[in-house]
């Protein structure tokens, strides 16, 4: 007998139907013999649906009643799949974050979990029941209702996995596993089997939506067994583990893109020491969080510095250097949007000389301009113009011998969270 996580998205409980096919999966695992744990995201639109609302009552929302208010859609989720299961003749006992044991930091909208008592899942499990906690959620110490951000129930679920020592998490969603590239850009896109943690993060990182980043830390901190696969098949999944054997003759194993990039450039700063400390300490210390860093030549005492950041931090980002010009003088500061990353990532680039020339005549193949280029061990981006954006991803795969004639599945609308 296993102790089992397994966490669907929105998309897939996004429906009364699917609800009913989630519920027959989960009692499929139940009667394996194995003890189960779900996690669950909100129903479909219901996220948006609920920013929307708060929107139209208050453009600019307190964060405390917006986690306040998002919370709900898990625990509606919850509820509903319980009913569904008992309707089938099982035992299932829902729970919201808090009550499953999740304790956060004090931060709306973007807290971390700080601990996990699960205690209360245990008994329920010891009952026999099926256990169904909602993501995305948690609790302060002092009682506040914290949301985890995007990304926040693949966290829940792992986090929870780890908690328990569950001997796998299994994230089910509209696709079939981890691919070489999103299938539904191209389509001889690579089913991967096996990928390695720290892969598999520079791909979330990057803008790979299958895992958020935050949960594949934690999947690598704890060592947990971490399995994707679809909601809609019973397919094999991909596998992301410590260790992952290379494909002969595959270097890049995964090309990720991330369409919300914005460059800021400082144009005449003073080249003085501790200019930069200051700068980006500034932007660091209100939550903005800085990619590629480029300086040019210095002229005439002068420097001019470009940086991204992602579009929903560029009003923020352009306020904090507007705060401290003062402090950090500069000529002026401009930004560029339109804009999209497009990164290349595999263990074996670091032992394999040509992988850079060989994107760059790639991206230069489609008449397409590089902007931005960052490196790592096992990552290489470039920033380009956000339009030709899925003629480059095409020629990168071809390029890197990832094609294959098979073909992807993918099952529906892609999960938000």
């Amino acid at each position: 007998m296993s102790l089992i996580v397994m966490k669907f998205g929105g998309s897939s409980v996004g429906t009364t139907e699917r609800m009913d096919r989630v519920a027959q999966r989960i009692i499929e695992k139940k009667l394996q013999g194995d003890s189960v744990v779900v996690v669950v995201s909100a129903m479909g639109d219901t996220t948006d649906e609920l920013i929307d609302k708060a929107s139209a009552i208050n453009e600019n929302p307190p964060a405390r009643e917006m986690d306040m208010l998002l919370s709900t859609g898990e625990q509606i989720s919850v509820a509903l799949l319980s009913m569904a299961i008992h309707k089938l003749g099982h035992e299932a006992r829902s729970y919201t974050g808090w009550q499953a044991g999740i304790v956060t930091e004090e931060l709306h909208a973007k807290a971390k979990i700080s601990d996990i008592d699960p205690a209360r899942l245990f008994a329920s499990l010891d009952a026999g029941n099926i256990v169904i906690v909602a993501g995305f959620q948690g609790m302060t110490a002092d009682g506040e209702i914290t949301t985890l951000g995007r990304g926040g129930s693949d966290t829940t679920a792992v986090a929870l996995a780890a908690a328990i020592k569950a001997d796998v998490c299994e994230i089910y969603t509209d696709v079939d596993g981890i691919y070489s590239t999103d299938p539904r850009v191209v389509v001889c896109a690579r089913k991967l089997n096996v990928i390695s943690y720290d892969e598999m993060l520079e791909l979330a990182h990057l803008g790979a939506a299958v895992l958020h980043p935050r949960a594949v830390e934690y999947a690598k901190h704890y060592n947990v067994n971490l399995v994707v696969r679809s909601s809609f098949t019973h397919n094999e999944g991909t596998l992301v583990r410590e260790d992952a054997e290379m494909e002969q003759g595959i270097v890049v194993r995964g090309i990720a893109v991330d369409k919300n990039v914005v460059r800021i450039s400082v144009l005449g700063v003073e080249d003085v020491p501790g200019v930069l400390a200051k700068m980006f300490g500034a932007l660091a210390s209100n939550g903005i969080d800085v990619d590629i860093i480029v300086q040019s030549g210095v002229q005439d005492g002068k420097a001019d510095f470009s940086f991204t950041v992602s579009l929903s931090d560029r009003g923020r980002a352009i306020e904090v250097l507007s705060s401290i010009k003062a402090e950090v003088p500069y000529r002026e500061a401009t930004y560029e949007e339109n804009l999209a990353k497009v990164s290349i990532v595999g263990a074996g680039m670091v032992s394999n000389p040509g992988v850079a020339a060989t994107m760059f005549e790639a991206i230069s193949s489609v008449g397409v301009s590089i902007n931005m280029v960052s490196t790592s061990e096992i990552r290489l981006s470039c920033v380009i113009s956000a339009e030709p954006v899925k003629e480059v991803v095409r020629a990168l795969h071809t390029a890197y011998g990832l094609d294959t004639t098979e073909t992807a599945f993918v099952g529906g609308p892609k999960d938000r969270r």
